[in-house]
């Protein structure tokens, strides 16, 4: 049988992918599971310092949970508000203390929806396109659809995608503020190697830490959110000396004028 989920590494940067083609890289329980297993994996891997997320194929990157494995399962929809990182994909990613990119490269879908809201960066591909068609399905997120969306779209977009299921295109994607950059095919994975290897250049630790104060801060209100980075700026710029801020300072500037 073949895995669920393949895992690559090279030149500091984990490609991770869904890899159940046939079923539109559809979420069962054993790809669940082991994306849990891969995920940390690579966050405990110091040779990672960033991480590609994308479905094998060109039809999808995941269609969400499997619904014939749904029908024939008891107890499987309980999945859709399972709390183990190990039986809930969105945990799993999250569970990641580095970047993870989610590289869009054909429908997401429902839970597949949610997948690709737990990824820090989205790159899509000219066939990607999102639905939420939970109300169509009959069942309630749980992995964060309904409360992350109209964050990330405003609330009206949201609830258009939420009352109909219609399809969203990746430009609209793009230009609703969802997803970062739009590609062709051809090119999604390189532009997403190449957003990867610029993580790889800042400290990996520097790095996490960031990305954790950002998800905090978002999590919160906005005050809450502007106490929590004055706590942990206060506490972590005081421990930088003046010597590496010059030579960093210089570094960045030679790289402004490269790029």
């Amino acid at each position: 049988m073949a895995d669920t989920v393949l895992l690559e590494i090279a030149d500091g940067i984990a490609m991770v992918t869904l890899n159940r083609p046939a079923a539109m890289n559809a979420i069962s329980r054993q790809l669940r599971r082991r994306l849990y297993e891969v995920m940390q994996q690579v966050d405990g891997d110091d040779c990672v310092q960033a991480v590609i997320l994308t479905g094998a194929g060109e039809r999808a990157f995941t269609a969400g949970l499997d619904l014939k494995e749904l029908g024939s399962e008891d107890g499987a929809l309980g999945s859709a508000n399972a709390t183990d990182p190990a039986d809930n994909p969105v945990k799993a990613i999250e569970t990641c203390r580095k970047p993870v990119i989610g590289a869009i490269n054909g429908v997401a879908i429902t839970g597949g929806f949610e997948v690709a809201l737990a990824c820090d960066v989205l790159i899509a591909s000219t066939n990607a396109r999102f639905a939420d068609t939970h109300a169509r399905v009959g069942i309630v997120p749980g992995w964060g659809l309904s409360q992350k969306l109209s964050r990330m779209i405003g609330i009206g977009r949201a609830k258009e995608l939420a009352f109909t299921g219609n399809f969203l295109d990746a430009h609209t994607a793009r230009d609703w503020g969802l997803v970062n950059h739009v590609v062709e095919p051809d090119e999604l994975l390189p532009r997403a190697r190449q957003l990867a290897n610029d993580m790889t250049t800042i400290d990996r630790d520097f790095l996490a830490q960031y990305k954790a104060l950002i998800d905090a801060g978002y999590a919160a209100s906005f005050g809450e959110a502007m106490a929590i980075e004055a706590r942990l700026s206060g506490a972590a710029n005081a421990q930088v000396a003046r010597e590496e801020i010059e030579a960093r300072r210089a570094a960045v500037q030679q790289r402004g004028r490269n790029q």
